[in-house]
């Protein structure tokens, strides 16, 4: 099972888990609240993310207590804010009087950490790609989160265009070519009617599946290369976490598309 696809009412809807797809450390929920309603839990051996999707919460994070945090009536009007809470703390969310969402992501901790807040200008914009494989990423949790796992952030496709690509994977630790880390991938869509293909695949093609992606699917990533195109008329979002041996982004392009790089130089000096 590597594509889930959930309806997600108000409350907490658990979408992933180590176990589903082959998992070790990832969990992932999505908290629905129609602007009254409240989320709390202790994160034991986790590590958590809560990343506002949409809409404005206040976050409790141990005795840490943060207000209106969220600025965006959707995930494609702007740049994300997020808690990071580390193992054996505790944390709550209550809703503002609005609707809001919020991503609840869980990665198995290997060691302690701090409350974090992260705020739309702390977010790191960047472009990646060319032509029609050209999108924004965002990186919201990484090296300078004080986390021992998780690494989080969102991509932007542009309608029609596709990204993790040139394919790439990160399968094995063999430093400075790879770092072994298993992702899951949440998708938006907009419009949402739109839609969207994924395709996971390994070397020796042991796993080689395309998906359809909707609004709201999610898919997860134990190995393989995992690229994903967007329909022609509509902006495609995912929310990526990254969890493994090691928190150094270091993916492996796949050695038969991995031109594709050497030509991005020669279409950006067009």
């Amino acid at each position: 099972m590597y594509l889930v696809r959930k309806d997600l009412p108000d409350g907490l809807t658990e979408i992933c888990a180590p176990g589903d797809g082959d998992l070790e450390y990832i969990s992932l929920a999505v908290f629905r609240t129609d602007g009254s309603g409240s989320l709390a839990e202790k994160t034991g051996e986790n590590e958590v993310a809560l990343v506002v999707l949409s809409g404005t919460v206040d976050i409790k994070a141990d005795d840490i207590e943060m207000k209106n945090i969220g600025s965006r009536p959707d995930v494609f009007s702007g740049k994300a804010s997020a808690v990071f809470v580390p193992r054996n703390s505790s944390f709550e969310i209550k809703g503002t009087g609005l609707p809001a969402e919020t991503a609840v992501c869980r990665v198995a901790a290997a060691g302690d950490g701090d409350v974090r807040l992260i705020l739309p200008d702390d977010v790191k914009v960047k472009t990646v790609g060319a032509h029609n494989w050209r999108r924004q990423v965002h990186d919201i949790i990484d090296l300078r989160t004080p986390a021992s796992r998780i690494v989080l952030g969102e991509t932007f496709n542009p309608p029609g265009n596709w990204s993790s690509f040139p394919p790439h994977r990160h399968d094995e630790d063999r430093l400075p070519l790879e770092v072994n880390m298993e992702e899951v991938y949440h998708f938006r869509l907009k419009p949402s009617q739109g839609f969207g293909f994924q395709r996971i695949y390994t070397d020796d093609r042991s796993m080689d599946e395309v998906f359809v992606l909707q609004d709201c699917d999610t898919t997860i990533m134990p190995r393989g290369y995992h690229p994903v195109a967007a329909a022609p008329g509509y902006q495609l979002y995912y929310l990526w976490i990254l969890a493994g041996t090691g928190r150094v982004l270091q993916p492996f392009d796949d050695p038969e598309h991995a031109w594709i790089k050497g030509a991005e130089n020669i279409i950006k000096c067009l």
